[in-house]
């Protein structure tokens, strides 16, 4: 017997630590412009400047806009090669802390915490708990760490499928509510009340379980298109 073996499955305090760092890092909560903000990945991973994109000239003063470095207008492919390429950092950056993580135990001690957790919730193992944490962020960490968690094997197709399910429903759900939705709780009606008779909180819960729910249906359909393949496959033997 080789003593040895147990110890590589072993989860230590800096596996945890590590996670817990992880979830930290990618769940975007230390965002911002902060001396904390170095901890975080949206941060960190930053975002390209702006150019002039049109200039005039209103009463001798020089007025100018700004666009992305995209530029505006864009179409086709030659769009299409921009926006791709705007995604390469964030991918390339994400797997790069995902494997440094790995290297501290952090996907070992995700597996051991989550799985008990994600198994009955979404049918999926406990491995998936950094990218489903990044997926809230960000749809480009959530894509890119499902697919390294696909290449090395720790999540069979069924269970991709439905991780995707839940990750772009309301995709990079808390990024993309606080920069465009959160705005609408500030508004006040004629008479003095909030516009909105919610909370952010519920709004975020019930994306969040539709996520859920969602994902549990296309499982849910999964389960029976499996079950109606193996009932038609024809028994050892028989002609076809």
């Amino acid at each position: 017997m080789n003593s040895s073996l147990p110890q590589e499955h072993k989860v230590g305090p800096g596996a945890y630590f590590a996670l817990a760092f992880a979830a930290v890092f990618f769940s975007g909560l230390l965002g911002g412009k902060e001396w904390y903000g170095v901890f975080d990945f949206t941060t960190l991973n930053g975002a390209f400047g702006k150019v002039v994109s049109k200039a005039s000239l209103d009463d001798g003063t020089l007025t100018t806009a700004t666009s992305a470095f995209r530029g505006t207008g864009g179409s086709g492919a030659m769009d299409g090669f921009l926006f791709a390429l705007g995604l390469i950092p964030a991918v390339m950056f994400a797997l790069g802390m995902i494997n440094v993580l790995e290297h501290y135990g952090a996907l070992r001690a995700a597996r051991k915490l989550l799985t008990p957790l994600l198994r009955p919730l979404l049918g999926i193992p406990g491995t998936t708990g950094l990218a489903l944490i990044g997926s809230l962020q960000s749809t480009d960490v959530g894509a890119s760490l499902t697919r390294n968690l696909s290449d090395e094997g720790q999540i069979s197709e069924k269970e991709k499928d439905v991780f995707a399910m839940f990750q772009f429903s309301a995709g990079a759900m808390i990024t993309n509510f606080f920069s465009s939705g959160a705005i609408l709780f500030t508004l006040i009606a004629v008479d003095g009340t909030a516009a909105v008779p919610t909370s952010i909180g519920a709004c975020i819960a019930v994306m969040f379980i539709m996520k859920i729910v969602g994902a549990n249906l296309l499982r849910l359909i999964l389960t029976f298109t499996d079950k109606e393949a193996l009932v038609k496959q024809p028994a050892k033997g028989d002609t076809v």
